[in-house]
């Protein structure tokens, strides 16, 4: 990946495609029948020589062809001057050539029968418009032929546990597939990972997406029996939406690590919605929806991994997050528990019962509440690891423990890594037992168990990860490991809803239009009429009783300028302000409204804005004048249930006004929640809105009611 010194990423070609999903059979990708090379190489500075280097690795498990122009040798090994010289069918290539021989060497392997292509030249769609035209024949032709094409400008695949590597990196074994648009990034998880004792089943570098998709890529990897955990590196996901259903379906952990999630798609939103919705937001929105372990650096990747490859982190029932920490030192309990809550995982006190029983193993001045605090018997028993670790594994009331503090350092005494009491020989011993008999317990009980050492590289530490026991040196780590350890078994992921059939188009993008369409699909509205003169609005004012509202249409925020009058008492009174607001703005119709009764009422706001690779993402949250100002909002991908619309409300940070506080009334979050449902349904079911808003969508005791509507066209 690094042999040239480049770190190429690849962008998506959404438009080769389309809405395109049926299953893609990769298995002459990942297991061919033989290989070819064009492009072999014996110099070293060029790609075609790293990647013949490493598929001459397992020469017996396959046929293995070079192919170099000239012919001669390459690598010691005879080279074909073309692949119609090998003279019999090549299974899958590899293509490392100059950008102006590509198409012909794709034609000469398809030509040979080649069923799977690996595309490492540059110069394709990342180059610009005439590289993506190129780019999308290339693909085109592939799949006419019924073969299948990583890249172009990727940097190889490997398989372990095919024998097959065609990447110039090696890749310990393992079961991690590494989907990567980065090489250079997916070199650093390799040797951040090393320490872990983690390995890879296999690698893919993604390169531009032309045929061969990330969403492909996870499907089959989510098939494969030797992968556990999938980790991937993507900017650009082409059908985010698509990516995300598949991760939820995968059935096995997903990590995902991506760049780019920054506020400037945000900035040119005309409405609260677009406004407040930024990349990360969609991202993480879709992430949580598909149960996706999202992280932001490689090292949180790599730990991430540590954790969800470690045997108790694997095939586990659902349990809980409920985490005793366990230390032998105050500090690092304290820090430990506050590194556990901020990872999102519970310290409660244990109950009584579990008190008891490790009064049984502990001395007097240790604490049993949580944190579990040896309080320095480790120094006078080292096997008090060990009995409290088994306590803590058997208690009804722990799901997980994370051990922190001094353990490793009696042993490390002995092995020159620096601390450890002085002639610590005998505790170096017994807590090299103590390691083995917490091994022993954790297989009798196996809850998620991580290990935060000052001596991490101690021999009783390297035990514990011998043993599959993640241990960290960091305090942090260790937390973030044990919450992804624990993640999927006790918040299962909503899924991703599927998209509806499109509708009609709106045809009337105008306020009333909009609301129409709503009152359609059952949203609630008061009463309203459009006028556009006097005698218009008094009609509309004798078809309900006031209070009345009056609206300056064709004015997107309405209440910013002005254009919005409250609590009319009667029809002089909308007569009067509709000709203040008729002269101020000058708007050509006006909205008259039953006022709404806002006693006891909650003002929500519920939107969709349309991402261009995810879809519609919907955003519920406070609504009315101080949405923007308060940004008390949640996000999930559109549509959304009306279950799931009731979890987003009373998640944010003023939820618990919807039960009712200081003598209010609790609002029908029930109403909210399906109302929510309908609005995300019709957004969902309409491509052609970029943002559709209800703000605000009154919710009371009796029920919910849209006093607003916005719609803005792509």
């Amino acid at each position: 990946m690094t042999h040239n010194g480049r770190d190429r990423q690849g962008r998506t070609d959404r438009g080769d495609r389309g809405d395109r999903r049926e299953r893609r059979d990769l298995t002459a990708l990942f297991d061919p029948a033989s290989v070819a090379v064009v492009g072999a190489s014996d110099d070293p500075a060029k790609y075609g020589h790293a990647v013949a280097s490493q598929a001459l690795r397992a020469p017996d498990r396959r046929p293995v062809h070079l192919v170099n122009r000239r012919g001669g040798t390459v690598l010691g090994r005879t080279a074909a001057p073309s692949l119609a010289a090998i003279g019999e069918p090549v299974d899958l290539v590899v293509i490392s050539v100059p950008g102006s021989g590509f198409e012909a060497a794709v034609d000469d392997a398809l030509a040979c029968g080649a069923k799977a292509i690996v595309g490492i030249t540059a110069g394709f769609a990342e180059a610009g418009p005439a590289g993506l035209a190129r780019q999308r024949a290339v693909a085109e032709r592939v799949r006419a032929a019924g073969a299948v094409l990583v890249g172009p400008n990727c940097l190889g695949i490997a398989d372990n546990t095919t024998e097959l590597y065609l990447a110039s990196d090696r890749f310990a074994p393992g079961g991690i597939a590494l989907l990567s648009q980065s090489g250079n990034l997916a070199l650093e998880l390799q040797l951040r990972g090393a320490p872990h004792g983690l390995g890879f089943s296999r690698f893919v570098s993604l390169g531009n997406q032309a045929d061969v998709t990330l969403v492909d890529l996870v499907e089959d990897c989510a098939r494969h029996e030797a992968t556990s955990v999938i980790a991937v590196y993507a900017e650009d996901f082409g059908d985010g939406r698509a990516f995300a259903a598949a991760a939820a379906a995968a059935g096995k952990p997903v990590v995902l690590l991506t760049a780019g999630r920054g506020t400037a798609s945000a900035r040119s939103a005309r409405s609260h919605t677009g406004a407040l919705t930024t990349s990360a937001d969609v991202v993480a929105a879709a992430c949580r929806d598909a149960g996706v372990e999202l992280v932001r650096t490689p090292r949180e990747m790599t730990v991430a991994l540590a954790g969800l490859s470690a045997p108790a982190a694997r095939g586990r029932s659902a349990g809980g997050r409920r985490t005793a920490v366990f230390t032998d030192g105050g500090g690092h309990g304290a820090v430990a528990a506050d590194a556990a809550e901020d990872a999102g995982l519970d310290v409660p006190e244990l109950g009584g019962a579990a008190q008891d029983r490790l009064r049984t193993v502990l001395w007097e001045q240790s604490a049993v509440g949580n944190p579990v605090d040896l309080a320095g018997m480790g120094e006078q028993n080292p096997l008090s690891y060990a009995a409290t670790v088994a306590e803590l594994l058997a208690a009804e009331d722990v799901d997980a423990v994370l051990m922190t503090g001094y353990f490793g350092g009696y042993a490390a005494s002995d092995g020159g890594l620096g601390g450890g009491p002085a002639g610590g020989s005998v505790l170096a011993e017994g807590e090299t037992r103590a390691a083995k008999e917490i091994v022993a317990h954790l297989a009798a009980a196996p809850k998620p168990l991580v290990v935060q050492s000052m001596y991490p590289l101690s021999p009783s530490c390297r035990v514990l990860a011998g043993a599959g026991v993640p241990v960290f040196a960091a305090t942090e780590d260790a937390a973030r490991a044990l919450a992804a350890m624990t993640g999927r078994a006790t918040a299962p992921a909503p899924g991703i809803a599927p998209l509806p059939a499109p509708a009609v188009e709106l045809g009337d993008p105008g306020y009333h239009g909009v609301r129409a369409l709503l009152a359609a699909a059952g949203v609630p509205f008061p009463a309203a009429r459009e006028v556009t003169d006097e005698a218009g609005l008094l009609a509309a004012a004798a078809e309900f009783e006031g209070p009345y509202v009056l609206k300056a249409l064709h004015l997107l925020h309405k209440s910013d300028a002005g254009g919005v009058a409250l609590r009319l008492p009667d029809r002089a009174a909308l007569l009067a302000a509709y000709r203040e607001m008729r002269a101020r703005l000058g708007a050509p119709a006006h909205s008259v409204e039953a006022m709404a009764d806002l006693s006891d009422g909650i003002e929500l706001i519920v939107g969709v804005n349309r991402d261009p690779r995810f879809g519609p993402v919907a955003m519920v949250g406070l609504g009315g004048v101080l949405t923007e100002t308060l940004r008390d909002v949640a996000f999930a991908l559109a549509p959304v249930p009306a279950g799931r619309a009731a979890e987003l409300l009373r998640g944010l940070r003023a939820g618990a006004l919807l039960d009712g506080v200081r003598g209010r009334p609790a609002v029908d979050v029930a109403a909210a929640a399906a109302v929510i449902e309908r609005i995300t349904e019709v957004a969902a079911a309409h491509p052609e809105i970029a943002e559709l808003e209800v703000n605000p969508l009154l919710v009371r005791p009796g029920g919910a009611l849209a006093l607003d509507a916005r719609a803005v066209l792509g």
